[in-house]
């Protein structure tokens, strides 16, 4: 039960068993169902958490509007296609809805006037405009809300049902009970036009939420935060965005044991608005999170965002996942393993090899990295797949370069000399050499004060084949 101004405002269906009726105050509703579970109602509580619905259901559709009694109209014709059906997309809504926390009972039906009463009644299949008719004849007279102060009038002539209520004559039922109640009627059955305000997303996305307690385990603040998540999704979907970075706000003790919110900024390498993926993300940021101290309170900002690109439609998918699917494990990972656990290789315009390339972060900005290899590099004779971090020193023996055995050039030299510009010039010949078990290696022969100096050049192994 549901108690605002001390009366009855709301009822579940034991205290209606027990005799609860609304209006009742509240000592008569706890005489007749001692057992029950008494709430204070918290109106602006209830149009916040509506507003919430709302936004998180733009994700299925740009057209959601806001009707009485706690109720969300979405006018999907235009996305049924899209989500794969009437039925698929129902059973997606109820998830957005659980994830937001609530319950609710969803109806289907030609008109959004006729869908409200049918949910409001309790029932929860499709409907085509026929079947919706006859389900509509059969309804209380009480679900139309321009009816409730001319209820005991129309018991008295034994009109209950809408469909006894369509039989009395318009122009009298017209002058006793006023147009609104024939315009309510007729948009319920389809023959007046509906006229809806639709719900319009803020310009900024910034969601918060009070925790139920005091929180510390960060796999419960992951699902509060898929309930944000929801909202976001909703809210990239209204504007055709997607987000570049996010950032969760986890607010402590306030007073005198105050402590700074806990900051957790989740940057992506591609934009996504995908709730599941951005959810996954920040399920792994959180467990690899340590707090100062109990949550009470979570913010969700969208900080960067993109235009949202539309979804490649290929006849032919690529082998091993699209492009998209490629980012998203990566994102995975860094959230998993931390931004300097997982790199990329950068490589650089010079031709020694141990400089050619260096190592940084798999998110770091395209913009950062240095500038690409030269034009000729596709030209270049081929490398090995490993390179030694340091070149190792070779001995000779007969006059040939040893390595476990004695190793045969392969391939005619490659000269490199670069280095001047640092004051570390170097003059390499490298070769392709195999051993007696025909294993390659990636050996070069460097220069000690150039080609006419005389001392002897040394041998250096530098990669090898696989």
């Amino acid at each position: 039960m549901m108690f605002e101004r001390d009366r009855v405002s709301a009822l579940s269906a034991s205290a209606r068993a027990d005799g609860v009726e609304t209006g009742m105050r509240r000592g008569g509703a706890r005489l007749l169902s001692p057992d029950a579970h008494c709430h204070e109602r918290d109106r602006l509580r209830e149009a916040a958490l509506l507003d919430e619905a709302a936004l998180a259901l733009l994700q299925y559709t740009p057209q959601v509007s806001l009707a009485e009694d706690a109720c969300v109209l979405l006018d999907v014709g235009a996305s049924l296609r899209l989500f794969g059906g009437i039925r698929a997309l129902c059973r997606r809504v109820r998830v957005t809805i659980a994830r937001l926390g609530l319950s609710a009972t969803l109806s289907c039906a030609v008109t959004a006037t006729g869908a409200w009463m049918l949910a409001r009644f309790g029932y929860v299949r499709t409907l085509r405009a026929a079947s919706m008719r006859r389900r509509l004849e059969r309804l209380p007279v009480s679900l139309l809300s321009a009816a409730v102060p001319h209820l005991e009038w129309l018991h008295g002539l034994g009109c209950r049902r809408l469909g006894q209520l369509r039989r009395l004559p318009r122009p009298g039922l017209q002058r006793r009970c006023g147009k609104a109640l024939l315009e309510m009627m007729d948009r319920a059955y389809g023959e007046a036009p509906e006229l809806h305000r639709w719900v319009q997303a803020p310009p900024a996305f910034r969601a918060r939420m009070e925790l139920p307690d005091r929180i510390d385990h960060t796999d419960i603040l992951a699902a509060y935060a898929q309930r944000l998540l929801a909202q976001l999704a909703g809210w990239l979907s209204a504007r055709q965005l997607a987000v570049k970075q996010l950032r969760l706000l986890l607010e402590h003790e306030r007073g005198r044991q105050a402590v700074p919110p806990t900051e957790l900024v989740l940057a992506l390498s591609v934009a996504a608005w995908q709730e599941d993926h951005l959810h996954a993300l920040l399920k792994e940021k959180l467990t690899r999170s340590s707090l100062p101290a109990p949550a009470i309170a979570l913010v969700l900002v969208a900080d960067e965002l993109e235009g949202m690109q539309a979804a490649s439609q290929t006849l032919f998918p690529e082998p091993g996942g699209s492009a998209e699917d490629h980012h998203r494990l990566i994102e995975l990972l860094v959230a998993r393993l931390g931004p300097d656990q997982v790199q990329q290789a950068a490589p650089q315009a010079d031709h020694r090899p141990e400089v050619a390339n260096r190592w940084c972060g798999v998110m770091q900005d395209a913009a950062d990295l240095p500038a690409p290899l030269p034009a000729d590099a596709a030209r270049l004779p081929p490398r090995p797949l490993w390179l030694l971090a340091d070149p190792e020193p070779l001995r000779l023996q007969r006059h040939k370069p040893f390595y476990r055995t004695p190793l045969e050039l392969a391939s005619p030299p490659e000269r490199i000399e670069a280095g001047w510009w640092e004051g570390r010039p170097v003059t390499r010949d490298y070769f392709t050499a195999r051993d007696a078990r025909h294993v390659y290696y990636w050996i070069f022969r460097q220069w000690v004060g150039g080609e006419q100096s005389d001392q002897e050049p040394q041998w250096f192994l530098h990669g090898l084949f696989g």
